[in-house]
């Protein structure tokens, strides 16, 4: 009897420590399930601040909703052995970094099995520009790509054609979808020549023509034009998405379009993300071949 006296007496203590300091202390919560960290210049082109403005809110909305940490900067000194190695995920929203001890670190992060996603300007390089090519390991290499050559202007939207349904970012999307406004690149290098690309996406010829000018070369009317695909010797991924269509008569211009309304497009991006959060290897099991210069 005293036994039984001594737990209730000892449940009624608890139940008044819980009333007399608020609520209960809650169960401890899971640790998020991986890490991303997204790197950001977020300056000069404002289409591009933009972008960035909605992707940090998409990200971090999506961290909150799919159990995964998400932080962000403007420090490209993060990429370092010692910054990068709790992050399963890398995004570069914008730029690229400049200095030689982050490219090394960033290259060294990919080769050791590391996790990238890339938008739109992340893959410019124009000699001469402020961003010239003066990085093959990463524009010829990595992503493939080479230089820039052009664009679209102005932002419009394009029918998307997926041509691999089987990878993990295009999983359960359409076979064509309607994209965001997007300023869309052509690149230097024919990336279907180079058996280490896989694409996932591509510019359908029913988007044709493809921008309105007012300069005629700015007015696509054929071609092929990839939009978004991986390096098959890593984990990685890039999107030609992230240029927001501004009105440029207004001040500050006003935001005319959003890249995450395309509910498609912001499905492969999140399908993307996921597959770099959890997996290990790139998704065709292809190994990471031998450094190249």
């Amino acid at each position: 009897m005293a036994t039984k006296t001594s737990r209730i007496a000892a449940l009624a203590a608890c139940l008044w420590v819980s009333s007399a300091f608020g609520q209960p202390t809650p169960a401890p919560t899971a640790p998020p399930r991986y890490k991303v960290l997204a790197v950001y210049t977020g300056k000069d082109d404002l289409a591009h601040v933009s972008f960035v403005k909605e992707a940090r809110a998409w990200f971090a909305r999506m961290a909150a909703e799919h159990h995964f940490a998400f932080e962000s900067t403007t420090d490209w000194d993060r990429l370092s052995a010692e910054s990068l190695a709790p992050y399963r995920v890398v995004v570069f929203l914008d730029t690229r970094p400049e200095s030689p001890k982050q490219r090394a670190a960033f290259r060294k992060y990919m080769e050791d099995g590391g996790g990238w996603m890339g938008f739109h300007f992340a893959a410019f390089a124009l000699t001469p520009s402020k961003y010239p090519q003066d990085w093959g390991w990463y524009h010829d290499d990595f992503l493939g790509s080479g230089s820039y050559v052009s664009n679209t202007w102005r932002p419009t939207s394009a029918v998307l054609r997926v041509e691999d349904s089987h990878h993990p970012a295009t999983a359960n999307l359409p076979a064509t979808f309607k994209s965001s406004p997007n300023e869309w690149y052509r690149w230097s290098r024919d990336l279907r020549k180079n058996k280490d690309i896989k694409i996932l996406a591509s510019i359908d010829p029913s988007s044709f023509p493809l921008g309105t000018g007012p300069k005629k070369h700015e007015i696509w009317h054929e071609g092929d034009y990839p939009v978004a695909w991986t390096n098959q010797k890593y984990r990685m991924i890039y999107f030609n998405m992230g240029h927001n269509d501004l009105d440029h008569a207004t001040r500050p211009p006003k935001d005319l379009s959003s890249t995450f309304a395309s509910e498609p497009q912001s499905r492969m991006i999140l399908n993307a993300l996921e597959w770099l959060g959890t997996s290990d290897k790139p998704a065709t099991d292809t190994p990471a071949k031998a450094r190249r210069n």
